[in-house]
């Protein structure tokens, strides 16, 4: 998450609109100002200064040469604590973005594409000015970050065709406590969203903390009635038999802790049918692993635990996850299976 979507955004719209947000005429040198740093892909339809807050509305962003749409909001609202623009360090009271939707993208390569696109150049080209007129960074700190009503749709082209397509839709997030420059700092966040399937809606829940600085973090993640048809492009390598509906429930405890990950979990099958019960499922004859689930109620629940160093560039944290899961399945089954890809 060092590319972070919403950083700089943050940043400049607060730098900017924070110190101006008391004079109605600065209006017209935030517009140009905020162009100038977030680049020629981003439009802005308005800029208002009301009595409470600074309002940014209908943003736009898509890439110059891809012409990939990445990022669109109806309104950005900044609250600024007013005393902190006499005395530092500046502060807002509540940053939110309401109504937005977020655009990533993944080659065959595997390269990722997303609102932060254009952040890196512009990011560098700031501290370079910063340090030619001998400042340092603005000291900033957000007592609390909102998404409201916000999506995120994700193309996978890494997965073969057709690419994978992953609709989190009617999303809310909050994060408190972000500081800029970074230091490091535990910042509780809270996400929930809705996960768009064939047949029915999932849901899913992120809550713990997360340090922006070092990027370690102690969460729990939950999900609940996700489609698996939804997350076939991700599994298909790995069946050959013939999934036809099936939902999964699935809830870990995630620690991510100087790039190392340790995350202890449970996932529950159910509803899952297979056509003509042929072929395989993670090595599981079809036949063997619905015979299992009928006798238990078409519904299985199955332990896992996944571990590795995500700098490391032989681990590969979805096949490591799908293996513990194969794994898992196959014990609980009594099915023998080789436990391929498995590190010692």
């Amino acid at each position: 998450m060092k590319k972070w979507v919403v950083a700089i955004g943050i940043v400049v719209v607060f730098v900017i609109g924070g110190y101006f947000v008391l004079s109605y005429y600065a209006v017209e040198l935030i517009r140009p100002q905020l162009q100038k740093i977030l680049g020629p892909g981003f439009t802005i339809a308005e800029i208002k200064v009301k009595l409470t807050h600074l309002s940014i509305r209908e943003i736009r962003y898509e890439g110059l040469h891809t012409k990939k749409k990445y990022f669109q909001g109806e309104e950005v609202r900044v609250y600024p604590s007013l005393f902190s623009l006499f005395k530092g360090p500046l502060r807002v009271r509540e940053f939110m973005i309401l109504e937005p939707s977020f655009y990533f993208y993944r080659s065959q390569e595997g390269v990722f594409t997303g609102p932060w696109t254009a952040i890196p150049e512009k990011e560098k080209e700031i501290a370079e000015d910063e340090e030619k007129r001998g400042k340092g960074p603005t000291a900033i700190r957000i007592d609390r970050f909102r998404i409201e009503k916000g999506s995120v749709n994700f193309e996978d082209m890494k997965t073969g065709e057709p690419p994978a397509k992953i609709k989190l839709k009617e999303f809310d997030l909050e994060v408190k406590d972000i500081y800029f420059p970074r230091i490091s700092a535990h910042s509780p966040i809270v996400w929930k969203g809705k996960v768009e399937g064939k047949k029915r809606e999932g849901d899913v829940e992120l809550v713990g903390w997360i340090d922006f600085k070092t990027m370690d973090m102690e969460t729990t993640l939950k999900v609940r009635e996700i489609d698996l048809k939804t997350l076939e492009p991700y599994y298909r390598k790995r069946v050959s038999a013939e999934i036809d509906s099936g939902y999964t429930k699935m809830e870990a405890r995630i620690t991510l802790k100087e790039k190392r990950i340790d995350a202890p979990g449970k996932l529950e099958l159910t509803d899952l049918h297979i056509k003509e019960e042929e072929g395989t499922v993670f090595w599981i004859p079809a036949e063997t692993l619905m015979a299992s689930l009928k006798k238990r109620g078409d519904r299985i629940e199955v332990e896992f635990h996944v571990k590795g160093n995500m700098d490391d560039p032989q681990f590969n944290l979805q096949e490591t996850f799908l293996i513990r899961i194969a794994i898992a399945l196959a014990k609980a089954l009594g099915v023998p299976i080789k436990e391929t890809g498995e590190d010692s």
